[in-house]
């Protein structure tokens, strides 16, 4: 199995570092990819001197040959401008190639790590997190922060450059009509500061929306059977129209904002432009300016709105990928509770050791069942000999599947310590851990691929002779009349399948790994009779061979178990064989009282 080890470009520093610092951070990730930025903002910088010298040849064709009317003289500065202006679009083609090349990769780098932090992350954050709002960092948030590196910043600094370089030319050209531009900044500038503000809290809620949106449209896929079979497709629908009108009311008042932005930066230049005009040709009329000059000042000038126009795009650009940047912070910020271990051998003996445990879920996790001190585990002790199957029992709420899970460290004890052959779990690397714990729950998740995909996933190498034996125990030869057999894709979350066929593809799955200790999570409850007789049989068989524990509520699946613990409140309360706890326990023999099968399981 593959073992995840990939860390982030970007080092998690405290979470209240956030907008352009956020960004900031990102910016590692530009280092692969640093000689076509160099060789990009060369090329870059070449194309807007030619965009500032254009004018300045049209000055000296001016000037020059038109105004002493050389013929000769006008050819050749006319083709000099030409062959500038051709050199400028190809500039333009190679600046573009350049920077798509290098934003992808970037976009596909940060949303590769995005997805290797996903899976490093523990159980207590995916428990925390909406999926569509990690979809939509995945996908829309890092979209924006390309766009921004491709477009965005690259224009910012062009124009800014532009804007500088030229106010400079024109100051030099004629002063005071280089003033009246100069002093045309300053209303641009007060305008940016005015409404930047609450462009970036609108432009904040609408990414949270957009996810809001994409939960809400996954659980919808997810949720089909359940809404058509209560009829509720109206109620759903108007959940989503609720979230979707939300959104849209948001973007709404952000076009709103920048509108305002768009039609003050449109308007500021223009009149400007109208001054520049005026006074131009007065100062012409004056002998104060040539001819030449006057038209190059005014061409210049009008290079300049779009730079100056554009501010307002580019900024709010600005402000929607720092915003993206601070959401994906928020993942790589998200705490790792659960780290590796130093041990990387894979235990093979099977002792396992519960020594003193105890489990409370973080604050966020108070929808869990616990006691009334918020521990849902506390004071558990238990050993489990090597090839030995103890069965855990309790009513609902007890903490049977904490405790199962706390054993493959999905979750970490809270107190107390887990042992296998001796050893801390927490002292074993995750990847080695989970090669000698595998778990079968109760409400297994099948992915989209094949049967042989899914069942190989907690062993990539299992030869097809293993995977026909796994099957052959759970029960799951259905898999060989399907379409395509052991190659048909079962489609998102096995919904193709019924429970009892996912639970049974779920424990062939756990039964592949050839784990050192079996963790069976309920994994029978969806089983019809005469199914769970058969897999019953055959489990009897497997668990011969490893450590097994078995989270049961029927009779019939305790039989599997050498021994039974009963969980009360969080805690073993007694421990013995099925026949010791249903003679000597009243709670044992309650909990299974209602069970059709507790008249045969008597001894």
């Amino acid at each position: 199995m593959t073992r995840i080890s990939r860390e982030p470009a970007i080092s998690p520093p405290p979470s209240k570092q956030r907008g352009s610092s956020s960004l900031v951070r990102l910016l590692p990730y530009l280092l692969p990819y640093r000689w076509r930025w160099i060789v990009m903002s060369v090329i870059a910088l070449a194309s807007t001197g030619a965009t500032i010298v254009i004018p300045l040849m049209t000055r000296a064709v001016i000037d020059g040959p038109i105004r002493n009317q050389d013929q000769q003289g006008l050819w050749v500065l006319g083709a000099a401008a030409m062959g500038i202006g051709v050199t400028e679009a190809a500039l333009w083609f190679i600046r573009r190639w350049l920077v798509a090349r290098a934003t992808l990769g970037v976009e596909a780098d940060i949303r590769k790590d995005l997805y290797a932090r996903l899976q490093i992350l523990p159980m207590s954050f995916h428990g925390q997190w909406q999926s569509g709002q990690l979809l939509s960092r995945v996908m829309n948030d890092l979209s924006a922060i390309r766009q921004f590196l491709s477009f965005g910043l690259l224009f910012l600094v062009l124009n800014g450059i532009q804007i500088v370089v030229v106010t400079a030319i024109l100051l030099s050209m004629y002063w005071p009509l280089g003033v009246v531009v100069v002093v045309s900044v300053v209303p641009i500038t007060l305008t940016v500061l005015h409404f930047q503000r609450k462009f970036t809290k609108l432009s904040r809620l609408s990414q949270d929306q957009a996810g809001h949106v994409a939960t809400d449209v996954e659980e919808a896929a997810l949720g089909m059977r359940v809404v058509k079979s209560f009829g509720r497709e109206d109620y759903s629908y108007e959940r989503f129209d609720e979230k979707a009108r939300a959104l849209y009311d948001t973007e709404v008042d952000k076009v709103a904002v920048s509108a305002k932005f768009w039609t003050l930066l449109e308007v500021i230049p223009n009149l400007t432009l109208i001054v520049v005009l005026g006074f131009g040709a007065y100062a012409a009329g004056m002998g104060q300016v040539t001819l030449g000059t006057l038209v190059a000042f005014i061409t210049m000038m009008l290079s300049l709105v779009w730079p100056i126009a554009s501010l307002g795009f580019l900024l709010s650009m600005t402000q929607e990928s720092f915003t993206a940047a601070d959401r994906v912070a928020d993942v790589f910020d998200a705490a790792r509770d659960i780290h590796d271990g130093p041990i990387d051998e894979v235990p093979r003996g099977g002792k396992l050791e519960l020594a003193n445990v105890g489990f409370r879920f973080p604050a966020s996790g108070a929808d869990h069942p616990t006691d009334s001190d918020g521990w849902a585990l506390r004071h558990v002790t238990v050993t489990v000999e090597p090839g030995e199957t103890l069965a855990l029992v309790g009513s609902t709420g007890s903490g049977k599947s904490v405790l199962a899970a706390l054993l493959s460290r999905l979750h970490d004890v809270t107190e107390g310590r887990i042992m296998l052959d001796g050893i801390d779990v927490r002292d074993l690397s995750l990847s080695t851990l989970r090669r000698a714990v595998a778990t079968a729950f109760e409400d297994p998740t099948l992915f989209s691929m094949s049967v042989a995909e899914n069942l190989r996933l907690g062993n990539p190498t299992a030869t097809d002779e293993q995977l026909a034996e796994a099957i052959d125990v759970a029960a799951a030869d259905f898999v060989y009349d399907l379409p395509f057999g052991l190659d048909t894709r079962i489609g998102e979350q096995g919904m193709s399948l019924s429970g009892g066929q996912r639970q049974r593809l779920s424990l062939a799955r756990a039964i592949l790994a050839k784990p050192a200790i079996l963790v069976l999570d309920d994994t029978l409850s969806a089983l019809d009779v005469h199914t769970e007789a058969q897999v019953t049989e055959a489990l009897g068989r497997v668990l011969g061979d490893v450590t097994g524990i078995v989270v049961a509520h029927r009779a019939s699946t305790v039989l599997l178990a050498d021994r039974v613990a009963l969980l009360e409140g969080g805690t073993i309360t007694h421990v013995g064989t099925h026949a010791e706890l249903l003679a000597d326990v009243p709670e044992y023999r309650y909990l299974l009282a209602a069970d059709d099968d507790f008249a045969e399981a008597l001894p």
